[in-house]
């Protein structure tokens, strides 16, 4: 196995991470990870945007992700974001109850590509994403990921990755969300 190394999202890997998409037909149906981002103003008039919109969010700055790189190629990523750049998570109606206090970031998206999954890809992402978070001034990290109770599912629908891999990555557990998800939480220190 090559070494693994992180780097952030930006206009430098930006060939990277869409080479990565591209090879999955822009990811889930062409995505282009772009879900949780907020809803596009132009979404009816343009469908086939999601690629064009994602360039767009990381040359402003408001799209994050931790890459993992073996060599020169992309080959996952993590996707994070502070509260205002990706609103739009799973189940919100059941996270964001009353007393609920948001993070300074949230963990909502991972991607492997399909000839790395099972490998540890998505456990490098998510430590190089809080990294990235520390350099960015750290904080309450949140994220949602599935709840598998110890059954094996396709490694291709864990997009938030699962409750284990945050517990194993420090993360702890601070409630169910629905019958099959975990509201997570980790204070990151700022890096020096």
């Amino acid at each position: 196995m090559a070494d693994r190394t992180i780097k952030p999202l930006s206009m430098q890997t930006w060939d990277a991470f869409e080479a990565l998409a591209a090879k999955h037909n822009g990811v889930w149906g062409g995505c282009w990870d772009v879900y949780f981002h907020p809803l596009r103003e132009d979404r009816e008039s343009n469908p086939h945007g999601q690629k064009d919109y994602k360039r767009r969010l990381v040359e402003e700055g408001r799209a994050h992700s931790a890459l993992v790189f073996e060599g020169d190629a992309a080959i996952g990523w993590c996707q994070y974001g502070r509260p205002f750049e990706v609103p739009r998570i799973q189940k919100r109606k059941d996270v964001e109850i009353e007393g609920y206090e948001l993070p300074a970031f949230r963990i909502v998206c991972f991607f492997v590509d399909r000839d790395h999954r099972r490998s540890g890809v998505a456990g490098v992402a998510l430590a190089g994403a809080l990294e990235l978070i520390a350099a960015d001034g750290g904080g309450v990290v949140e994220g949602y990921p599935h709840d598998t109770q110890g059954k094996k599912t396709s490694a291709s629908f864990l997009y938030s990755a699962t409750r284990s891999l945050f517990e194993r990555t420090g993360f702890d557990f601070v409630r169910s969300v629905g019958k099959d998800r975990a509201l997570m939480r980790t204070e990151v220190a700022p890096a020096p």
